[in-house]
C-alpha cells in the first residue's frame, strides 16, 4: 500500500459535502482527520435549478443535456414550463427528472437529441471533472488518486412509484445481504441503481453508495457510536434536506430501515414513528399512508435492548432533535456525533470507512 489522495463526495439535494482524504504513508487511515480539507458546497442540482430560474426570469428557453443525475431541479423546470416558456431535454438527461418520458412531454418538455438553436444549453451531471479539477487546483490540492461518491438513488421504475421503488431497493438489500454493512458499499453499482451507475462511470469507476448508507457508515466512524453499536445497538437518524432516514445498527449489521420525506410530518408524528420503529412495531403501511417511503426490519436481536441509544445527524437535525425532545426520557442517550470533527462530512467519512472495510486494511 502507498499513500493515496481520495476525493470523497456525498451528493445530496441541497449540498455536496466534500472530503479530501489523505491516507497515511502506508495507505492506512489518516491519524488526524480533523486537519483534512473539507467543503460544503451547493449541490449540482441546486446549481442547475439556479441557472434554470435565471433563464426563466430572462424569458429564455433552455436545453438540458448531459447525463442522469439527481432531480432536485424538477420544480424549477416545472415553474419554467408553467410560465409558458420553451424547454427541451436530451434523452440521457431526461432520466434525472422522470423514468417516464411521456410524463415529461405531457408537461410540455420536449425530448430531443437536436435542440432548437434559440435554446440555451444547460449541462446535467452529478460529477463534472472540470469543476472539480478547477476547484482543487484553486485550493492548491493535487488531483485525487481515487474518487468515492454517494448519491440518493430511486432506481429505475418507468411504470411504478419512485417512492415505493426506492424503498424496495432497501428491502431487497436487507433481505439478500442480511443487513451487512459491506453490502451497502458498491464496488460496482447494481444495474437497477441507474444514477449510481452513471455517477460511477463519471468518477472513473471508484466505489459508490447510497447517501443513506454513507450516513450509517459515517456515524460508525465516530468511536463512541461504533462502541455503542457493538455493545447494545444504536438507532442512527439522518435528517437530510429532502429525506429523513433512520437505521437500526447492531454489531456491523443493519436490522431496520425507515425512510420518510423531511418536513412532511410534525415532530410528534416523527417521534411516534421512531419509537415504534426501534421496537420493531411500526407498520410499513402506516409509513406509506403518511407519505413516506416505508419501513422494513429484520428480526431484532434481544441484546440490542430496543436500540435505546439514538445518534442524530444531517443538515436538518434540529427537526429530529425537536421530535425527540419530549421523548428523550425514553432513550438511554441522544448523541450528536461529529465524525472527523464535522457532522456535515459524516457521509464522506462513511465512504472512507466503507473503503477500508471492504479492503480489510
Amino acid at each position: 500500500m502507498v499513500r493515496k489522495r481520495i476525493l470523497s463526495l456525498d451528493i445530496g439535494s441541497g449540498t455536496v459535502d466534500v472530503l479530501y482524504y489523505i491516507t497515511a504513508d502506508d495507505g492506512g487511515p489518516c491519524a488526524e482527520p480533523e486537519n483534512l480539507p473539507k467543503f460544503v458546497l451547493p449541490s449540482p442540482a441546486q446549481r442547475i435549478a439556479a441557472r434554470v430560474r435565471e433563464l426563466t426570469a430572462a424569458k429564455r428557453g433552455f436545453y438540458l443535456h448531459g447525463e442522469n443525475m439527481g432531480g432536485g431541479f424538477f420544480r424549477a423546470v416545472s415553474a419554467h414550463l408553467k410560465a409558458g416558456l420553451p424547454a427541451a431535454v436530451h434523452p440521457d438527461s431526461a432520466w434525472a427528472l422522470s423514468d417516464d418520458p411521456a410524463r415529461l412531454e405531457s408537461m410540455g418538455l420536449k425530448i430531443s437529441t437536436r435542440p432548437a438553436p434559440e435554446l440555451i444549453p444547460v449541462h446535467t451531471a452529478d460529477y463534472d471533472p472540470g469543476y472539480w479539477r478547477s476547484l482543487l487546483a484553486m485550493c492548491g490540492l493535487e488531483p485525487p488518486d481515487l474518487i468515492l461518491a454517494a448519491a440518493q438513488d430511486h432506481g429505475y421504475h418507468p411504470q411504478g412509484s419512485n417512492r415505493l421503488g426506492r424503498f424496495e431497493l432497501w428491502r431487497n438489500l436487507l433481505a439478500r445481504e442480511g443487513g451487512r454493512l459491506e453490502a451497502l458499499f458498491f464496488e460496482e453499482a447494481p444495474e437497477e441503481m441507474t444514477r449510481l451507475r452513471t455517477l460511477q462511470r463519471a468518477t472513473g469507476g471508484g466505489p459508490v453508495a447510497d447517501t443513506g448508507a454513507a450516513a450509517v457508515l459515517g456515524a460508525l466512524f465516530d468511536p463512541q457510536i461504533a462502541d455503542l453499536s457493538q455493545q447494545s445497538g444504536v438507532m442512527v437518524v439522518n435528517a437530510g434536506n429532502s429525506h429523513f432516514l433512520a437505521f437500526l445498527v447492531f454489531r456491523e449489521r443493519i436490522y431496520g430501515v425507515y425512510e420518510h420525506h423531511t418536513g412532511m410530518q410534525a415532530p410528534e408524528a416523527i417521534a411516534a414513528d421512531l419509537d415504534a420503529f426501534r421496537r420493531g412495531t411500526l407498520a410499513n403501511q402506516d409509513v406509506l399512508d403518511s407519505g413516506g417511503h416505508g419501513v422494513h426490519t429484520l428480526e431484532l436481536p434481544n441484546e440490542a435492548r430496543t436500540f435505546s441509544h439514538v445518534c442524530v445527524m444531517g443538515p436538518r437535525r434540529r427537526l429530529a432533535d425537536e421530535a425527540l425532545r419530549d421523548a428523550a426520557g425514553s432513550y438511554a442517550s441522544v448523541l450528536h456525533p461529529a465524525p472527523g470533527g464535522d457532522m456535515m462530512i459524516a457521509g464522506c467519512f462513511g465512504l472512507v470507512r466503507g473503503y477500508y472495510m471492504t479492503r480489510r486494511v
